[in-house]
């Protein structure tokens, strides 16, 4: 008789009792599994991206919407700046309105002059409110920073590159420069007059 073959027998193993038990070999996945699997996923992986696109549109949508209202509302706020400021000018304006129709019912001129010396004060009052002053021009050492020299004149009182006269003032507003004052400044007499004395 021969002994059969232990090729396709299936292996034994001893455990420590003693027991021998049959390794399962392992078993290997079925392709169709597999790609069920990879189906499953794919599936998965697309609702995926589809969910996370609609949500980028959405949020890309909002932000546009979000550009044109900041854009809106600051053209709007640009437009409607100066409205406090004129509104402060408007009582200057009445003021102008009655002094003109007063001066033009007739008197000697004196009580349209009040008025117009009343309206210049309100006025600069609404001035000084928005932040603009004044500065002195007269008497002060030339600067252009600040002065705009429209002539000079032959001085011997005064020290050269003082300011004489002042044509038109000038403004800083919050400290920055408005208008720059226009102005004489004095320069010293030539030598050929003092030599013809």
């Amino acid at each position: 008789m021969e002994k059969p073959e232990r090729e396709n027998a299936p292996a034994v193993a001893g455990d420590q009792t003693g027991e021998q038990t049959v390794a399962a070999a392992p078993s290997a996945p079925q392709p169709e599994e597999e790609v069920d699997a990879l189906r499953r996923k794919l599936q998965e992986a697309e609702a995926t991206a589809k969910a996370n696109y609609d949500l980028f549109l959405r949020e890309r949508a909002e932000l546009e919407n979000f550009k044109k209202r900041m854009q809106r509302e600051q053209a709007e706020s640009i437009r409607f700046a100066n409205e406090p400021l004129l509104r402060d000018l408007l009582p200057i304006v009445d003021n102008l309105e009655r002094a003109v129709s007063h001066a033009q019912s007739g008197g000697n001129g004196q009580p349209l002059v009040e008025g117009v010396s009343l309206i210049l004060r309100t006025f600069q009052g609404v001035l000084e409110k928005y932040g603009v002053s004044r500065f002195t021009t007269v008497g002060e050492p030339f600067d252009p920073t600040k002065h705009e020299a429209m002539a000079q004149v032959e001085n011997a009182d005064l020290a050269p590159n003082t300011v004489v006269d002042e044509h038109l003032p000038g403004y800083l507003l919050h400290g920055r420069l408005l208008r720059p004052a226009l102005v004489t400044v004095a320069k010293a007499p030539s030598e050929r007059k003092n030599c013809e004395e």
